[in-house]
């Protein structure tokens, strides 16, 4: 089964609706089929988290460790040495295995029934039931994919072949091992490096967000790329407007709890785009809509490209 395509000349012109990991209220998320259902319905961004593997892999992954409540290894023989993510004892970081490891386990499972009651992991028409933790290469390939397809319909093409992709670096600044690439915030490190080849060799720098909380990586990132753009993550903290556009930075993604109207002005007074995150109820999506926001990010994209600006 597939989705039904939902224009987004229902919302202002110029406005950026991402689904949030894919599509995280329908497929379970950070996944081929996730992704899959958000081109469908039209989405102009695909938001994503990107973490790095043992053998310098950038996966797309939110959580720093494989745990049970999402994942699940089908065969015992698959990887004769993946750790079994049911031992309590055994947290299984991501930059502790090689890709290998990584992608022997199927991340179809939903972890929060009662906030996601609509969660299923069905198979789509062109991922099918492909619910590995892929790399970011691979999600580049398949939305290349998508848009040739003649499984899908023209509009759906048409907008697979210029969506965007913001892609989050999950770096943490007390906890370096979630990456562990050896990082100081002096200068980028192998992770952004390698998130900026693989942008640079399926030519999508013009397609590309890059956000994070760490705005460390950012400005690493921007230090060796002045065209990409850069966008800052916060949440229950002061809203340094100024120095992030004295970062050079794109956009500013607050928690939507922590947004007013009067910042919205002073962010885009200062050159500022302003995407919130995650907007998963209607009425929220229309306040926040009605103060001018650039864009949303929604675990619910079916309901954001429903959204009506009457």
């Amino acid at each position: 089964m597939g989705f039904d395509f939902i224009s987004t000349a229902q919302l202002p012109a110029g406005f950026d609706a991402q689904g949030h990991r894919g599509a995280r209220g329908l497929l379970p998320e950070n996944s081929l089929p996730a992704f899959e259902a958000a081109l469908d319905l039209g989405v102009t961004t695909l938001e994503l988290d990107l973490h790095f593997t043992q053998d310098g892999n950038v996966v797309v992954w939110h959580d720093p460790i494989i745990e049970d409540s999402k994942c699940r290894l089908p065969s015992e023989t698959a990887v004769p040495d993946a750790p079994d993510p049911r031992n309590p004892l055994r947290r299984i970081l991501i930059s502790q295995q090689p890709l290998a490891v990584v992608q022997a386990y199927q991340c179809d499972l939903n972890p929060e029934p009662d906030r996601f009651p609509d969660q299923q992991p069905l198979a789509m028409p062109l991922a099918g039931a492909d619910y590995r933790i892929i790399t970011l290469a691979e999600l580049f390939a398949f939305v290349d994919r998508y848009a040739n397809s003649e499984l899908k319909t023209d509009a759906q093409r048409a907008n697979a072949a210029v969506v965007q992709f913001n892609i989050e670096t999950k770096r943490v600044p007390d906890h370096p091992e979630y990456i562990d690439d050896g990082f100081t915030g002096a200068a980028a490190g192998p992770f952004e490096l390698s998130i900026l080849e693989t942008v640079a060799a399926h030519n999508l720098t013009d397609r590309v967000i890059v956000q994070s909380f760490d705005h460390r990586s950012l400005r690493t990132i921007r230090d060796i790329n002045d065209e990409i753009r850069l966008a800052a993550l916060t949440t229950r903290g002061a809203a340094n407007l100024k120095v992030y556009a004295g970062y050079r930075f794109d956009i500013w993604s607050p928690n939507q709890n922590d947004l007013t109207a009067d910042l919205v002005a002073a962010a885009q007074e200062e050159g500022l785009q302003v995407i919130p995150w995650t907007v998963n109820d209607a009425a929220d999506m229309d306040r926040l809509i009605s103060w001018g926001v650039d864009g949303l990010i929604s675990d619910l994209p079916d309901l954001l490209l429903d959204r009506r600006t009457n």
